[in-house]
């Protein structure tokens, strides 16, 4: 990057950091430091986002649209009748039981064992991904960018300790707003430029044309296959149960709308979310795409992991080769769809798919030789397209404004969830267990000792990770693998009157083992998301069965 990249990288972290400290100085309240006080629909919205809208999001959705095309986005068909749920349940019981924790409702309803339980798994699963969203940029921006490792995963972790540390949730809501912001303006810039440059060769719709042609433009898939990933089936019942789960019980998620200023907002904050997060996927996924057709167009590297080739590889000459055919094949095309040929369309539409076809085979024959030679056998080459994009064909200055959106995205869902871990960490164990009665000053003290811990714990797991997924999916598989359970908890407390804390609390461990061996042994057969379905209803089926045969021993408990 040239110097200008640099200034404009550190300028943009470092006002972001400065602003959510000096906005937060101030923080001594007990109820702003771990759960925000009175913020508005707008900031819970914004916040929420920016939860989920990891450095994962930008590095590997595009790369997902770039390899898959648009099916991915079927993931998130469920997520608008989820937060339907959410804003009908979940929101008003925390309202009105004044909760810190989400967890402390399974207390109100059943025990303290069932309260542990719940908060255990968070702690555990949200614990490993707070290791993956910092490992995320830390390792791609190193390899691609000629980084130290150790430098940029320190310095992104210890910036979000700083902060966090400093105001809480509060600092948390605050940086949101600017990190989304920052976020928001770069990636709608690269989407303006990806179609600038393709204006050279084929207009919007000639490329989304070609795209189509190609299998990327595929939305919706109405396969009954289970071992698909992507169906409008996994996306509206697995993509349901996720969102429910992930939005109505992660701490991460709770945490962001407890802080509203009434029930009311923290609803709009939500819906808010659900009208945006479908198109927002969808027009990252589409940059993946477009930056798929500029790449036909424009000859892209033989392949997009880092390594120096030589110079005169006949394997990289052949995929150049191969790459040239497949671009007079896609020339063709446009002149037939601007002629308005249906034959001489039809025909050409196959000679791109064969030449597509060709050049796929050599390319990723030579990628499979690479990874063996350069140790990127655990890695998924099209998490580095998209950097590859940013580093070579944007202006100077607008580099390091999308490494920072790239940083700022990390920075923001980590900060969450070292929040929200912190504060599950004081309130469900720490508080219940060791010192009950203190004052709230050394409560708010060991908050920010846990966000340091946790920040640590985030910061080692992610020198030993070894990704063996897209990373967008790493991240969902393991929220998949938990997420299930911990739902199901909850609606056996909502909805299932009946059944008491022993039930519940042996039904979810039986069914949380079920899952967790189903996909260890599965190796695959069954799409991820549907765990959520399997996992939430095994716990309402053990729980059932536990109870019919243990004895009724306490009163049974409603919410």
């Amino acid at each position: 990057m040239s110097v200008f990249d640099f200034i404009t990288l550190f300028l943009t972290l470092g006002m972001i950091i400065f602003w959510g400290v000096y906005k937060t100085r101030s923080q001594k309240g007990l109820d702003g430091f771990l759960k925000g006080k009175e913020m508005s629909w707008a900031t819970i919205g914004l916040s929420v986002m920016a939860t989920q809208a990891s450095a994962i999001t930008f590095l590997s959705t595009p790369g997902q649209g770039y390899a898959s095309g648009m099916e991915f986005v079927q993931n998130y068909f469920g997520l608008p009748l989820a937060m339907i749920a959410v804003c009908t349940v979940f929101i008003p019981l925390y309202h009105r039981h004044k909760v810190f924790s989400a967890y402390q409702l399974l207390e109100d309803r059943f025990d303290k064992r069932s309260r542990y339980l719940g908060s255990f798994l968070f702690l555990l699963q949200r614990g490993l991904a707070a290791g993956i969203t910092l490992y995320a940029p830390s390792i791609i921006l190193t390899q691609v960018m000629g980084w130290n490792f150790n430098v940029v995963l320190l310095g992104a972790g210890i910036a979000v300790i700083f902060y966090t540390i400093s105001g809480g949730t509060q600092a948390v809501y605050v940086t949101h707003r600017h990190q989304m912001t920052v976020i928001f303006a770069g990636m709608i810039f690269v989407f303006g430029l990806v179609v600038f440059k393709l204006n050279q060769f084929s207009s919007f719709s000639e490329s989304l044309h070609i795209a189509g042609a190609l299998g990327k433009m595929t939305i919706v898939d109405y396969s009954l296959d289970p071992g698909k990933k992507y169906t409008i089936w996994t996306g509206l019942i697995g993509g349901f149960f996720l969102a429910l789960s992930y939005f109505g019980t992660d701490q991460s998620q709770v945490q962001r709308y407890l802080g509203g200023r009434s029930t009311a907002q923290s609803k709009i904050g939500m819906i808010f979310n659900a009208l945006l997060k479908v198109p927002m996927q969808f027009m990252i996924l589409l940059l993946g795409v477009l930056v798929f057709v500029f790449y036909l167009w424009n000859s892209p590297p033989a392949t997009f992991f880092p390594v120096n080739l030589e110079d005169g590889d006949p394997r990289v000459m052949e995929v150049q080769q191969a790459h040239s055919e497949q671009k007079v094949a896609a020339q063709n095309f446009v002149e037939a769809l601007r002629a308005e040929d249906a034959t001489a369309r039809a025909e050409s539409r196959e000679q791109l798919k064969q030449a597509h076809e060709d050049y796929l085979e050599k390319q990723q024959s030579f990628v499979i030789d690479v990874k063996a030679k350069y140790g990127f056998e655990k890695a998924k080459e099209s998490d580095y397209v998209f950097l590859n994009f940013i580093r070579t064909q944007l202006p100077i200055g607008m580099v390091g404004l999308l490494i920072a959106v790239i940083i700022s995205a990390a920075m923001s869902s980590t900060a969450s969830e070292l929040n929200a871990l912190s504060t599950i960490s004081t309130v469900d164990f720490y508080q219940n267990l060791f010192v009950k009665h203190a004052d709230k000053k050394h409560y708010i003290m060991a908050s920010r000792l846990f966000t340091a811990g946790w920040g640590g714990v985030a910061i080692i797991f992610a020198f030993f990770i070894k990704s063996q997924n897209n990373l967008i999916e790493s991240v969902n598989i393991i929220g998949s693998l938990f997420y299930g359970s911990v739902l199901g908890l909850f609606l056996t407390a909502f909805f299932f009157h009946w059944i008491r804390g022993t039930a519940v609390f042996l039904g979810t461990i039986a069914a949380q083992t079920v899952v967790l061996i189903s996909y260890s042994l599965g190796n695959g057969s069954i799409g991820y998301l549907w765990y959520n379905f399997i996992g939430c209803g095994l716990v309402l089926i053990f729980s059932s069965l536990f109870q019919l045969f243990l004895k009724k021993d306490s009163p049974a408990k409603r919410l």
